[in-house]
């Protein structure tokens, strides 16, 4: 791989109001050079006698790499057995989020929940009801999902 410098002069000019711009033109006396280390940049490998590659088709891309010979595998039972653990804890997910799903839903009491003391304010009690609708959409997507990741384990 082969490396080439760029070089270009860095100006820092700062306008009467203390503003900064950086540019590779002095535009006057209030522009200073910088004095910059010299980058250097990777020139794109050249490919010499290779025609240019093609875009891949929508069928060559559909279909999957084969796997490398050392590519590590995993046992059928130590799969099942991660599929077992993955389904426990995506069980138990799915229970907690159900349960947190009956409160939201016996506290919103069909669209009336009761009152508290702190929500003297009407406006404060329907920010409550707004909200207590919205935590039960998000809770219903949320065991809708988890009984889809469910029903996906092998």
């Amino acid at each position: 791989m082969s490396c080439a410098a760029a070089q270009a002069q860095i100006y820092r000019c700062v306008d009467a109001s203390g503003h900064k711009e950086y540019t590779d033109r002095k535009k006057g006396n209030h522009c200073v050079a910088l004095d910059l280390p010299d980058p250097v940049i990777a020139a794109p490998q050249k490919r010499e006698g290779q025609p240019r590659p093609r875009p891949a088709t929508t069928a060559a891309a559909a279909t999957p790499a084969p796997l490398p010979a050392a590519f590590p595998r995993v046992d059928s039972a130590e799969q099942k057995a991660r599929d077992a653990d993955r389904r426990q804890i995506l069980t138990d997910e799915l229970n907690a989020e159900m349960q947190k799903l009956g409160e939201l839903r016996r506290e919103f009491n069909n669209g009336e929940p009761e009152r508290r003391g702190d929500e003297r304010n009407y406006a404060k009690y329907q920010e409550r009801v707004a909200n207590l609708k919205t935590s039960i959409a998000r809770s219903e997507q949320n065991v809708e999902a988890l009984k889809r990741e469910i029903a996906n384990i092998r």
